[in-house]
């Protein structure tokens, strides 16, 4: 059986520059990853460099590219200075994301169509992307959310915006059958990070913390090993989302 490492891997990370996507660019420097790391506006700059040079000092290397990922040639020019830098593309982890919590009742058009465009258009091109940039033996990887399997209110828009990329993570692992590609998503709980607390209140939390088996939140580090199987000894799982969040939800 082939060992299957990402020592001079080519891996684009979307959101890169704290939080989740920040921390799975420094483990795959570790492994000896080549690493494109987006970042989306001028204050995410700061941290996206913070996060190539951490790549670098692990052992790994690193490129920085911004891009506006709900525009498809913000998509295309991120894989574009991917392949200049490196010379091609091995594997895709779409961590970007927006989230939002209010009754539908309250939520506007412009609410509506941005969160479909960061948590689905974005999601959906990325994958196209990958899957034209990606010859063979590789894996898209896009994170939803453990929401996909409530039952709740005042997620609506946001997670009924993540639901689609289910369905396109189905049909294209399908069609890329004969390259041994793998298309899988990464559905995590809660996460204590900077993303996770504007939309929640004292309340909320407490009660996020109390559905997992351990009382906390989802760590970015409890999802990071998960992404590292999925591009390595997990490549025969595919079209699955793996809800990994200490039974937050189950399906």
């Amino acid at each position: 059986m082939p060992v299957r490492t990402l020592q001079d891997k080519v891996v684009v990370v979307g959101g890169a520059s704290r939080n989740l996507g920040g921390l799975l660019s420094r483990r795959l420097g570790e492994h000896g990853a080549k690493v494109a790391v987006h970042y989306n506006s001028d204050s995410s700059r700061e941290g996206a460099e913070e996060t190539a040079r951490a790549v670098e000092a692990a052992g790994g290397k690193a490129i920085t590219h911004q891009a506006d990922l709900t525009r498809v040639a913000g998509v295309e020019g991120l894989f574009d200075a991917a392949v200049r830098a490196f010379g091609r593309v091995d594997a895709s982890v779409n961590t970007a994301g927006m989230v939002i919590k209010k009754p539908m009742t309250e939520t506007s058009e412009e609410e509506y169509d941005r969160m479909f465009a960061v948590n689905a258009k974005a999601a959906y091109f990325t994958m196209r992307e990958a899957a034209k940039r990606i010859e063979r033996d590789g894996a898209i990887i896009t994170i939803v959310t453990s929401l996909l399997a409530a039952y709740t209110g005042l997620y609506s828009v946001y997670a009924g915006s993540k639901a689609p990329v289910e369905h396109f993570t189905r049909a294209l692992s399908k069609e890329l059958f004969g390259r041994n590609i793998s298309v899988n998503n990464i559905a995590p709980g809660p996460m204590d990070t900077s993303f996770f607390y504007p939309a929640e209140d004292e309340g909320s939390i407490a009660y996020h913390k109390s559905s997992a088996m351990n009382g906390d939140l989802t760590k970015v580090e409890d999802i990071v090993p998960y992404v590292l199987f999925l591009l390595t000894d997990g490549w025969w799982l595919n079209g699955q989302t793996l809800f990994i969040n200490g039974g937050y939800t189950t399906r």
